[in-house]
C-alpha cells in the first residue's frame, strides 16, 4: 500500500508540473506517453478502490497531504480529490493545454490525425491524437444533443474554437510574450494547411465567442490583431464564409468591418470590364470573386450596419467621380457598384 500511495503523490505532482511549471518545456515525445500511463493508473485506483472504504479512507488521507505541500508549492494549484482520480487523464491534458511554456511539438502530438487515438482507453497507449478525439466526441454531442440554437459553423469548428480560446486566455492571462500566441496561431494556421475553409470557421466561431471574462476580451482582441495582419486569411475568411457569419463579424468587430470594407474596395479596385464577358472580371489570375459576389459583400455589409450606407455611397461616389462621373454601364465599377446598391 505504501507503494501505491507514493505513485498516488507524485502523480499529483505530476498533475502540478503540467498545469504549472515551466518544466514541461523539456517535455517530448518520450515525455508525454508516460505521463499519460501515470493519469491511467489513478483512474485504475479510483476503479478498484473507489467501493473499498478503508482504502478510499488512506488514500483521501494521502490526497489531503499531498495537496497541503503542492499548494504551498505552486501557487493557483486545484486540489484534487478522490472522485478527479476518475478523470486523471482529463485533468492532465486541460493542465498542459493551460501551461503557456507547452511546446509546440507536443501540441502537435495530441492535436495529430494521423493516428487517431482509439476510443477504448485500455488500449490508450499512445497519446497521438487525443485532442482531435476528444473534439470527435464534443462535436458528436453537439450534433445530437436537442440543441433550439443550431450552431452556424458547425460542432468541430466551435469545440476547436473554444480550445483556442482557452490557450490564449491561458497565454495572455500569465503574460506570456507575445511572439507565444502568435506562435500558436501560426502553428494552427499550419496544421489546417489543406484545410483553409474549415480554419477560417473555427476563427470565425472564436471572435463570435461570448466574451465572459477580461481575459476573453483580451483573447478575441489578440486574435482579431493577428488576422488583420495575416492578409491572406483575412482574405480567404471574407470569401469562404456565409453571408450570415460574415454580417454578424462586421456587427460585433469594428475593426473587422474597416477591414472587410478595405478588402471589398481593394477588390472592386482590381477589376475591368470584359467586352467578351459583358461583366466586370478580376485581372488577378487567380480570379477571388465575380462582379455580383462583390455586389452581394457590399449590399451585406450596408445591411448589417444601417449607419454604414450612407459613408459607403459617399465614398462610392467620390470613387466614381474620380473615373470620370459617368452613368453608362460598364465605365466605371465604382458607377456600377452604386446602381447595384441602389436597386
Amino acid at each position: 500500500m505504501e507503494a501505491v500511495l507514493r505513485n498516488l503523490a507524485s502523480t499529483c505532482e505530476l498533475l502540478a508540473v503540467a498545469a504549472l511549471s515551466g518544466e514541461v518545456r523539456r517535455w517530448d515525445e518520450h515525455t508525454l506517453p508516460r505521463a499519460f500511463q501515470w493519469a491511467r493508473y489513478c483512474e485504475h485506483l479510483f476503479s478498484r478502490f473507489h467501493n473499498n472504504p478503508a482504502i478510499r479512507r488512506i488514500m483521501e488521507k494521502q490526497l489531503q497531504l499531498t495537496n497541503q505541500s503542492l499548494l504551498a508549492a505552486f501557487p493557483g494549484y486545484t486540489e484534487v480529490s478522490f472522485s478527479d482520480l476518475s478523470r486523471c487523464q482529463h485533468l492532465l491534458l486541460v493542465g498542459l493545454l493551460k501551461n503557456p511554456e507547452l511546446p509546440i511539438s507536443i501540441m502537435k502530438i495530441l492535436f495529430d490525425t494521423t493516428s487517431p487515438v482509439s476510443t477504448k482507453q485500455s488500449e490508450c497507449q499512445d497519446v497521438t491524437g487525443f485532442c482531435s478525439h476528444i473534439i470527435q466526441c464534443k462535436s458528436a454531442y453537439k450534433v445530437l444533443s436537442p440543441l433550439t440554437d443550431r450552431s452556424a459553423v458547425g460542432a468541430d469548428a466551435e469545440v476547436q474554437a473554444g480550445i483556442l480560446m482557452e490557450r490564449l486566455d491561458a497565454l495572455l492571462s500569465r503574460g506570456s510574450d507575445a511572439c507565444r500566441p502568435e506562435h500558436i496561431l501560426d502553428s494552427v494556421l499550419q496544421g489546417f494547411e489543406g484545410a483553409a475553409g474549415h480554419f477560417c470557421l473555427v476563427i470565425a466561431a472564436a471572435l463570435l465567442t461570448k466574451k465572459n471574462s477580461p481575459a476573453q476580451s483580451a483573447s478575441q482582441d489578440f486574435l482579431l490583431d493577428w488576422l488583420l495582419k495575416e492578409h491572406s486569411v483575412l482574405q480567404r475568411m471574407c470569401t469562404a464564409l456565409p453571408a450570415t457569419l460574415i454580417k454578424d463579424l462586421t456587427k460585433e468587430h469594428l475593426q473587422f468591418r474597416d477591414a472587410y470594407c478595405d478588402l471589398l474596395k481593394k477588390w472592386a479596385s482590381d477589376m475591368e470590364y470584359s467586352m467578351s464577358e459583358g461583366e466586370w472580371v478580376q485581372t488577378t489570375t487567380n480570379r477571388t470573386v465575380s462582379f455580383n459576389r462583390l455586389t452581394e459583400h457590399f449590399l451585406g455589409l450596408v445591411e448589417s450596419c444601417p449607419s454604414l450606407r450612407e459613408d459607403v455611397v459617399k465614398e462610392l461616389n467620390a470613387l466614381k467621380m474620380s473615373d470620370g462621373d459617368f452613368d453608362v454601364r460598364g465605365l466605371s465599377v465604382w458607377g456600377d457598384l452604386l446602381s447595384a446598391l441602389s436597386r
